[in-house]
């Protein structure tokens, strides 16, 4: 087997090939990149799946690629691990998980460790956004700071994101790339001598006692905090539909860290479900990286993500179904088709109006969760605990990283070492960074037709303000709010081209008459290179909405040194000029529905809520209709819940159907949840790894988990009472 489905080229990521390991799969020699998580190195060689259900046989594949579910589940050198989080090692032995996989025989006869106890001001769950800005208002104050993450590298999900960041470009680098802005954190992180990292460890659960239980690539440690900032994230919503356990059934999440983290090509044709920003920006993302969209559905009227990140979809070719939901995903052994339909005022499905596409991935991408349980374990433990982000409230990441500086500030204040008051404009522009999209109106094209100028194509009010920003002759205003108005052109254009470099929603051009007033040049912004444009090409021009304009011949091409976008000119007819924003790159042979559509066999409540330990609806409702209102009680009697996720997938979807059932959510006891974050070996809280030096947790020097090393004390040894 060959590593086919590598991403050998993209816009925007640098592409440098690695050393590589060889692992066996199923006895199998195949090849790997060094350091690279299972998973991914099994997509990369085409091998999508990974086990098979002990219950019913069925395939199984990745879903979250966050550690947060089991249906990545392989046999690594003999013990069940999860593939998304388990680095690749040379000469590893990894097999499909077939049914229940027999636990090793492993002695632990050897004598037990003491637990390590360290101790430091904060403990900070996540090295995302919002810690990671928070950590740096801290550590400025000179306060120690103790930042754990569960991946080899700081930056949460910007590290995932190479489009450029919407809100202020004085608070959240906006203009800047999220990986960009990833690095640079990491960065300021890296330079705080106040700032501890602990990276490849997972916080499992705050205790009684105050202590926080942490798991450090491999070893068992306890931290004793003064105060916790929950900082850890969002974790992705599942589905109902028919098929929802086959692989090829992705989160949004997943499918961005095997793209834009390690360079895999997950799929070749992909379906998207959900229209808000982390749907239509993963769209974007498939595109940057040679993979065709084949459509997106939304249940609601209108995307609820920034009207820019769909139109780009649309102008570059992505049908958006609105008022369309997602029946089923097709196939056998992994996804070869989905269904959709129209759904009427109530989101019932309309029958007769089925759509089939073939594609090969299906991506999730219906609502994010905040991740608080480590809040709720800190309130029970008596442990002051602050959140920030996702983890407080969804929203995105320019939002995070600014309300993590306001919450950095109030950490300071709680430990006597910030003594001001947070300037209330702070907390009103916190407010602006993480409003919904506001009014849409008509778009205004400015007048006159000599010269230079910018036509701005963001008609939404959303909260960014580059454009305005970077202009050298401030010839751009926004209407109303300087972050939250719509961008509006009042002056002298010098032709520069700045705007169209920076706009995060590519949805500024640039028009000049100079040369030729009836076929003006028009430039606007393109970051999809795998899709080859050369100059004299004929382009289909498109409008805001994705309508075709006319055929246009490209005139010249250049690249923007900062933002690495490139700048594309065409040569279009006076009339239209001001109204072509982009052209089209994907044929309409890509996006066409099957002849036939594909119609689900089996009713709704056939479909499977928890996935671990195969509940269908069904199950579910059938006790909700006997009146059991308990969530634990569902657990008891159908195992919905006790699967190695922990509810982490299942419990969303059984609250939706107490919904459906006209059940309150005031009468619905919640589930009582694991007490351990993720799983754990029991022989790791006795200092013993059943994986051993080969199979380890990932760290750089290839020790594997617990292997030497003093672990340090981040507060000078004090335990705080």
């Amino acid at each position: 087997m060959n590593d086919t489905n590598r991403i050998t080229e993209h816009p925007v990521l640098s592409i440098e090939p690695g050393p590589t390991v060889t692992f066996y799969w199923n006895r199998q020699p195949i090849q790997a990149r060094r350091g690279e998580m299972i998973a991914s190195a099994l997509i990369a060689n085409g091998i999508h799946v990974f086990s098979r259900h002990p219950r019913d046989g069925s395939a199984q594949g990745i879903f979250c690629a966050n550690g947060q579910c089991a249906k990545c589940m392989v046999i690594a050198n003999g013990i069940p691990v999860k593939s998304c989080m388990t680095p690749v090692r040379e000469n590893m032995f990894v097999e499909c998980a077939d049914g229940l996989p027999k636990l090793p025989d492993i002695p632990y006869n050897e004598p037990l460790r003491d637990i390590p106890l360290v101790s430091t001001d904060v403990l900070v769950i996540g090295g995302g956004p919002a810690g990671l800005s928070a950590a740096l208002e801290l550590g400025r104050l000179g306060i120690r700071c103790l930042i754990i993450d569960d991946k080899h590298s700081l930056g949460g999900k910007l590290v995932l994101q190479t489009h450029k960041f919407f809100g202020s470009v004085e608070d959240s680098h906006a203009g800047t790339r999220g990986i960009e802005i990833g690095e640079l954190l990491a960065q300021q992180v890296k330079n705080d001598p106040q700032l501890d990292v602990w990276l490849e460890s997972t916080v499992l659960f705050v205790f009684k006692d105050r202590k926080v239980g942490v798991l450090k690539q491999g070893a068992y440690i306890l931290v004793h905090p003064r105060l916790i900032l929950n900082a850890a994230g969002a974790r992705e919503k599942f589905l109902r539909f028919h098929g929802n356990t086959l692989p090829g059934v992705y989160g949004a999440g997943a499918f961005q860290t095997l793209v834009n983290r390690d360079l895999v090509r997950a799929s070749r044709r992909l379906f998207i479900v959900g229209g808000g920003n982390v749907g239509l920006i993963a769209g974007y993302h498939a595109l940057q990286a040679g993979i065709d969209v084949v459509g997106l559905a939304e249940a609601l009227p209108a995307c609820g993500g920034y009207k820019v990140h769909a139109d780009k979809l649309r102008r570059l070719g992505v049908p958006i179904f609105t008022r369309h939901t997602v029946l089923s995903a097709n196939g056998c052994e992994r996804v070869e088709s989905v269904t959709i339909a129209e759904v009427d005022d109530h989101f019932s499905p309309i029958t007769g109006t089925e759509k089939s596409f073939a594609c090969d991935t299906l991506l999730i991408a219906v609502g994010l969760e905040s991740i608080d349980e480590f809040t709720q374990e800190a309130h029970i433990a008596g442990v002051p605990v602050f959140s920030a982000g996702d983890a407080q409230e969804i929203a995105e990441a320019s939002s995070a990283m600014f309300n993590g500086r306001i919450v950095g500030l109030q950490m300071a204040a709680a430990l006597g070492k910030y003594n001001e008051s947070i300037p209330d404009a702070w907390f009103t522009k916190a407010d602006i960074l993480k409003a919904h999209p506001g009014r849409t109106v008509i778009q205004r094209f400015p007048e006159g037709e000599d010269g230079v100028m910018p036509v701005i194509h963001c008609i939404q009010e959303i909260p960014c303000n580059p454009c305005s920003t970077i202009c050298p002759t401030r010839s751009i205003h926004l209407d109303g709010d300087p972050i939250m108005g719509i961008p509006e052109y009042q002056g002298q254009c010098t032709g520069c081209g700045m705007c169209v470099a920076i706009c995060p929603g590519l949805a500024i051009t640039l028009v000049d008459y100079r040369s030729d007033p009836e076929y003006p040049n028009v430039t606007m912004a393109y970051e999809i290179s795998n899709h080859r444009i050369r100059e004299d090409d004929s382009v289909l021009g498109v409008d805001i909405d994705g309508g075709v304009l006319g055929e246009f011949k490209v005139t010249a091409i250049r690249r923007h040194r900062k933002t690495h976008t490139y700048l594309v000119a065409l040569r279009v007819p006076r009339e239209v000029a001001k109204r072509v924003v982009s052209f089209r790159i994907q044929d309409s042979d890509v996006t066409r529905p099957m002849e036939k559509p594909v119609i689900p066999v089996g009713k709704d409540d056939d479909i499977m809520v928890c996935l671990c330990e195969r509940v269908t609806a069904g199950d579910v409702r059938a006790l909700i209709k006997k009146g059991v209102h308990d969530i634990n009680m569902i657990k008891a009697i159908t195992r919905a819940g006790m699967g190695p996720c922990g509810s982490k997938n299942c419990d969303a979807m059984i609250r939706q159907i107490f919904r459906q059932e006209g059940v309150p959510i005031s009468d619905i006891v919640a589930g009582t949840r694991r007490p351990l974050f993720v799983e754990v070996p029991l022989g790791t809280f006795a200092g013993h790894s059943p994986l051993g030096d080969e199979a380890g947790s990932g760290s750089g020097d290839g020790r594997g988990p617990g292997a030497g090393g003093e672990i340090p004390d981040v507060s000078g040894g004090t335990v705080h009472e």
